[in-house]
């Protein structure tokens, strides 16, 4: 998953953080504004017969969101969602690197279960010890089941320097912990060096400004990518389609990144930005949690033949979301298309293969590893063909 970008091209995926929601989606050209309001109907009706009879007054507000809830439910779609205004307001936040709460983002399994996609480094869920993977059953006593992604993630907001207590299932067991709200900014693109010789660009989130740093790492010192260069998206839950594009136009010149289909409107394709480096033999690490903009850049670069993609299968999000703001702030986000990759292929709930396999429970330094040893090969392939 910002949001409310205005930008010649604006994308969005999503896939939640504690604090803001992620559905690990994708969309296109900016916010939209809901249609005008529809006269007075058997909603109105109900609403008010509940608030005039019923033994117990709820809350208007109360009624309307649970109004949109279950109209969402109704879809089937686990990745339309209704945000609050201050929860839309945190969303942004969120895609533009800065918000308080637990750094965790989280996805919904096709069971319905709220899952650990990643944790921020240095966050509290860090230092707290959550780990992806982790399933979120209950936040301060409440159980997660059958709520909203956006309820649990209410829940998990709160004052900077408060405590939530937040209940975890896990393969050794259940346990609770208890996390300590702050601020968080984030770092989504940390460089470094594999056994001292390859460039190591790991990329956490596409949140805003994640393609600028990834093309700097590549472009201030070549001579540190001169070994090759892996980009590690395992664990990255998503972010802005418009910076996955960026990213991926760092290794290519020019051609089709990604096309997504709407309802109603002829299918569209994002083109790389032209002159990347296409020379530097590249890996791209992904795994079962790498989604949406993630699984945009691994694909279009795998069918680019521009990498080689080592890993497990990603996790399969290919759909496209559309916010559309409500009238007091609030928003909507609807399912309203799928995307495919340079090649045609669709991923949603299926996933990008990897060229290598990896499997998810094998130790990081594994795929690592077997990176070192692709690249090298690569490396070797050109210096011989280079002797004429």
């Amino acid at each position: 998953m910002s949001l409310l970008s205005r930008r010649s091209r604006t994308s969005v995926t999503v896939a939640a953080v504690g604090v803001a929601a992620f559905a690990a989606g994708a969309i296109v050209g900016g916010v939209g504004t809901a249609p005008a309001a529809a006269p007075a109907g058997v909603l109105d009706e109900a609403a008010a017969r509940i608030e005039q009879q019923a033994a117990r007054p709820v809350d208007r507000t109360d009624l309307e969101r649970a109004a949109v809830e279950g109209m969402l439910k109704a879809l089937g779609d686990r990745w339309s969602a209704y945000y609050s205004p201050s929860e839309f307001t945190s969303f942004n936040d969120k895609l533009e690197g800065r918000f308080t709460g637990v750094g965790v983002w989280v996805r919904q399994s096709s069971s319905g279960a709220l899952l650990v996609s990643s944790v921020q480094s240095g966050s509290p869920a860090a230092r707290g010890g959550l780990r992806a993977g982790d399933e979120v059953v209950s936040v301060d006593g409440h159980q997660v089941a059958n709520q909203p992604v956006s309820t649990v993630l209410g829940w998990l907001r709160g004052a900077n320097g408060s405590t939530v207590q937040v209940g975890l299932h896990r393969s050794s067991g259940a346990l609770v912990v208890a996390l300590r709200r702050s601020e968080v900014t984030t770092q989504d693109v940390t460089v470094d060096r594999l056994a001292g010789q390859v460039l190591h660009i790991r990329v956490s989130a596409f949140t805003r400004g994640v393609g600028r740093q990834v093309r700097a790492a590549v472009t201030v010192d070549p001579s540190a990518a001169k070994h090759g260069i892996v980009l590690d998206l395992r664990d990255n839950p998503g972010g802005l389609v418009d910076e996955a594009v960026e990213v991926a136009s760092v290794f290519l010149d020019g051609g089709p990144v990604v096309t997504y289909e709407q309802r109603g409107k002829p299918s569209q394709t994002l083109d790389a930005l032209g002159h990347g480096d296409t020379t530097t033999p590249l890996v791209v690490l992904v795994d079962g949690s790498t989604a949406s903009a993630a699984e945009i850049v691994a694909a279009a670069l795998q069918d680019r033949n521009r990498a080689v993609v080592i890993g497990s299968r990603t996790f399969g999000k290919g759909s496209v979301q559309e916010p559309a703001t409500l009238s007091d702030g609030s928003a909507l986000e609807l399912t309203v298309g799928r995307y495919t990759t340079p090649s045609g292929r669709s991923i949603d709930g299926v996933g990008v293969e990897p060229d290598l396999l990896v499997p998810d429970d094998a130790p990081p330094a594994a795929a690592e590893s077997r990176a070192l040893d692709v690249l090298a090969g690569l490396l070797a392939a050109v210096s011989s063909e280079g002797r004429g």
